[in-house]
C-alpha cells in the first residue's frame, strides 16, 4: 500500500459569485515503492516478445486472424472481410459505442493478458468472485465468465484530483494508465443474459484444449474486458478464454493478507485476501510504473476525463458509479470520497 491521498485539492463550485474552495492535498509515496516494483514487475522485453501470442479472431466466422479489419467506431471487434462485417452488424450494432482511443482496447488487453503478475492476481480475484472454491464443478461442467472493468486514470494522482473536483487548471493532454475498477461474475444482478452460442463454443474449445494439454484438473472459463460502459449489458469489450492454474486456487485458499505500510503514518496495513484486495494490488502495481515498463500507459481521452468529472459531480452514470465504488474500496482514496 505505497500511496496515500489524504485530502482534496481545489475545486470550482460552478457558482461564479462564490469564492473558490481551497482544499489541501497530502500525497505521500512510500520510499520502498520503487524497490518493490523492480522486484515484482516483468520486463518490457518479456512483454514485447510475448505480445504476438495474443491474437484475435473474426467476430462473425471465428477464423483466427493475422491481419484484420476492425470496427472503426468501437475498435473492439475484428473481421476477416467486409462481408463478415456486414453479416455481423445487426448483432454488433446495439453494443457498439464510440471509442476515442485509436487502438481501442486491444493493446491494453494484450499487455494485461501476457503479464503474469497482473493476470495472476486478476485470476485469484476471479476465483473469489465466481465462487470457484465453493462449487468444484464450475469451470468443468459449466462455464464461468468474469467481467473486468477497464478504465484510464491520470498517472499523476493530483491530476485525478483536479478532474474529480472540476479544477479548470488541469491540462488538456494528460498521460493516463490502466486501472481495473471491478470484477463482476456472470449471473450477477448486472449480467443475467445467457452466454451467447459464440461464447459457449469458445469455452468448450478452451476446456477441450486444456484437457488435451494435461490441465484437466484446472477450471477454465472466460474473461471479458469491458471499457466505455454506458449500461449494464452494453459497452466495448473483448472476451477470451481463462485458464485458472492450481497456484491461483492455492493462493485463494490460503487467504494470506496483503501487508503494506502507510506512506503517511508509517503504520502497518493488512488487507484480507479478497477480490477487492487483488484489484487494489494490481492498480497500485501499475501506478508504480513510472517509465511505462508495463506498456499500460496511454494518453487520456475526453471520455476518460469525463468519467472522473461525472463521479466528482455524483452523477448516476454507470461508469461514474463503478469508479466511485472503486474509490470507496481502495486505500489511496481514503477520506476522499
Amino acid at each position: 500500500m505505497s500511496h496515500r491521498l489524504c485530502e482534496n485539492m481545489s475545486t470550482d463550485s460552478g457558482d461564479s459569485s462564490a469564492a473558490p474552495k481551497v482544499v489541501h492535498v497530502v500525497h505521500a509515496i512510500s520510499p520502498e515503492r520503487d524497490d518493490i516494483f523492480r522486484a515484482t514487475a516483468v520486463s518490457s522485453e518479456f512483454l514485447k516478445a510475448n505480445q504476438k501470442h495474443v491474437g484475435v479472431q473474426c467476430t462473425q466466422c471465428q477464423t483466427k486472424l493475422e491481419k484484420h479489419l476492425k470496427c472503426a467506431k468501437c475498435k473492439s471487434v475484428w473481421y476477416c472481410s467486409k462481408e463478415c462485417q456486414k453479416k455481423n452488424w445487426s448483432k454488433h450494432k446495439p453494443t457498439c459505442h464510440e471509442d476515442e482511443r485509436s487502438s481501442g482496447l486491444i493493446k491494453l488487453v494484450q499487455m494485461t493478458s501476457i503479464n503474469p503478475v497482473i493476470i495472476g492476481y486478476l485470476k485469484v480475484g476471479i476465483v473469489f468472485v465466481c465462487g470457484l472454491l465453493d462449487n468444484p464443478r464450475i469451470g468443468f461442467d459449466t462455464p464461468f465468465l468474469a467481467r473486468v472493468e477497464i478504465a484510464i486514470e491520470p498517472s499523476d494522482v493530483l491530476n485525478f484530483v483536479g478532474l474529480y473536483l472540476n479544477d479548470k487548471t488541469v491540462g488538456e493532454k494528460l498521460q493516463g494508465m490502466v486501472q481495473f475498477n471491478g470484477i463482476t461474475p456472470w449471473k450477477s444482478s448486472s449480467m443475467q443474459a445467457p452466454l451467447t452460442p459464440q461464447r459457449l463454443n469458445l469455452w468448450r474449445e478452451a476446456r477441450a484444449r486444456c484437457n488435451a494439454e494435461g490441465f484437466g484438473k484446472d477450471p477454465v472459463g472466460l474473461i471479458e474486458f469491458v471499457g466505455c460502459r454506458f449500461a449494464y449489458d452494453t459497452g466495448n469489450s473483448m472476451t477470451t478464454e481463462l485458464h485458472i492454474p492450481a497456484i491461483a486456487l492455492a493462493i485463494a485458499r490460503r487467504r494470506e493478507p496483503f501487508v503494506g505500510v502507510s506512506a503517511v503514518t508509517g503504520t502497518q496495513i493488512k488487507k484480507p485476501m479478497s477480490a477487492a484486495a487483488c484489484l487494489e494490488f494490481v492498480n497500485l502495481h501499475i501506478r508504480a510504473d513510472k517509465h511505462n515498463q508495463l506498456h499500460l500507459r496511454t494518453e487520456m481521452t475526453e471520455q476518460d476525463k469525463e468519467t472522473i468529472r461525472a463521479a466528482g459531480r455524483n452523477e448516476d452514470a454507470l461508469s461514474a458509479r463503478i469508479l466511485k465504488d472503486k474509490m470507496r474500496r481502495e486505500y489511496l482514496y481514503a477520506n476522499f470520497v
